[in-house]
């Protein structure tokens, strides 16, 4: 995906990080980390988090992903684990039950109050996920009425209170990427998730009818076999990479970017290096 240097909005933060500009630490902006499924948004952030805090700025991460809020749905929605989080605190996790509403309106007013908080406290918000409603809502400072927008096209100025970065993939390797992933993932008890989820919410649960569970439902039921679930699940997150791409693609102050150098570049940035 290549950059649209000329597009950036005039002194955004993107046309600084892009053309290899510095930040003070006083003026820092928030970072936010996006991408397609599976492009290593998170484990960035962790890794930018860590390297901070060796340099006495303390991080918190805001996970921006509609299907982390759910509750119980921790392997099939991939979340980092505990181990993965490596002490860094998370945030925007687990935060209803899968039969709850939770709109981008609710996601918008607990990230900013997460923000403040983590302020606070003196620290630093990361932001990463995939879900880019949630992302440019928060970006664009989008105003809510009683009814969401009709339409999300009529982007104006982004905040400046933001850095976007993207993590850029070339499609085939982001594809292998997620097949590699898919076959991980039934290394898991899966199986013991679905069903847990199955007995507690049903298939009436929108946040039960995408994703792993009814394909691994079917692999359980003897309908398709493992391995045909597994291709099924890097079909689905593959579909899912294809329409987030789309979504970010729109932004233009996204600055894209390999994964690889991503996190040297992003702390050269912040440390003024």
């Amino acid at each position: 995906m290549d950059n649209q240097n000329s597009s950036y909005d005039a002194n955004s933060w993107a046309a600084v990080f892009d053309g290899g500009g510095k930040c003070s630490w006083d003026k820092a902006p928030i970072l936010v980390i996006v991408g397609p499924t599976a492009s290593g948004k998170t484990g960035l952030a962790i890794d930018v988090a860590l390297e901070l805090a060796k340099n006495e700025h303390e991080c918190e991460i805001i996970s921006a992903d509609s299907r982390a809020i759910y509750k119980g749905m921790d392997i099939g929605t991939a979340k980092p684990t505990p181990e993965e989080m490596r002490g860094v605190p998370h945030w925007g996790i687990d935060l209803v039950e899968p039969n709850d509403r939770f709109t981008v309106v609710d996601f918008v007013e607990y990230a900013r109050a997460k923000i403040a908080e983590i302020r606070a406290r003196g620290h630093f918000p990361i932001i990463a996920g995939g879900t880019g409603l949630y992302v440019d809502a928060l970006v664009y400072d989008y105003h809510f009425n009683d009814v969401v927008k009709k339409t999300y096209s009529d982007r104006e100025v982004m905040s400046d209170e933001y850095l976007v970065v993207g993590i850029d993939w070339e499609r085939d390797v982001l594809r292998g990427r997620l097949l590699q992933r898919a076959y991980k993932l039934f290394e898991q008890p899966i199986e013991e998730e679905t069903l847990r989820m199955v007995e507690e919410y049903g298939w009436d649960s929108q946040a039960m009818k995408s994703d792993i569970y009814p394909i691994c439902w079917g692999m359980m039921r003897g309908n398709i076999s493992r391995e045909e679930a597994v291709k099924l699940n890097a079909v689905d997150d593959w579909h899912l990479a294809k329409r987030q791409l789309t979504w970010f693609k729109r932004n233009k102050n996204i600055v894209w970017m390999p994964l690889i150098g991503a996190k040297e570049r992003i702390i050269n940035f912040y440390l003024g290096r």
